[in-house]
């Protein structure tokens, strides 16, 4: 089963704004216009993490978000992908040393695209979103990657016995 072509052409995408000015969140809502309109290329803005493929998150981590993010992170199935979408989702930006900011995203969870900028374009949210099709993609097919047996099966009577060599699978992740 070959999972690499629907998560390619349509990727399932939740924003989720851990506690910011909304300006970069106001770029996102400007993908989703008819001038750029990410929809043709099959891109769906999900609020499901258990439906979604790629993480959006804008906004410096606050100690009320924290929490939240990470339960979402954690619900998303993998192969998953998380982009940090501005300066204060990827450091703390102008929100950096406030009582209630805890910094940027990947002090929680792993991220795999930065999108720079501090009201970040909707160009560069576009392209940070075709670098993590590029990384699905990859972590995709690590997944599907056949296991290599390292046992025979054992023929008792008619049947064949491979309960020998479940303890032997391993998958492979990349």
């Amino acid at each position: 089963m070959n999972l690499a072509p629907y998560r390619k052409k349509s990727p399932w995408i939740l924003h989720y704004n851990a506690g910011g000015c909304n300006g970069c969140d106001i770029e996102i809502l400007a993908c989703l216009s008819p001038k750029y309109d990410i929809e043709r290329f099959g891109m769906i803005n999900t609020g499901n993490p258990k439906q979604s493929d790629i993480l959006l998150v804008t906004g410096p981590v606050t100690k009320r978000s924290r929490e939240r993010l990470v339960e979402i992170y954690a619900q998303m199935p993998e192969p998953k992908v998380v982009i940090s979408c501005g300066a204060c989702a990827s450091t703390g930006g102008v929100f950096r040393g406030m009582y209630n900011c805890e910094g940027g995203v990947d002090q929680f969870i792993p991220v795999d695209v930065y999108v720079c900028g501090c009201g970040t374009r909707p160009e560069q949210i576009i392209d940070g979103v075709v670098q993590a099709l590029a990384i699905l993609e990859k972590k995709t097919k690590g997944l599907e990657e056949s296991v290599k047996l390292k046992k025979e099966a054992v023929k008792e009577g008619h049947q064949l016995n491979r309960r020998h060599i479940a303890d032997e699978i391993k998958p492979v992740l990349t």
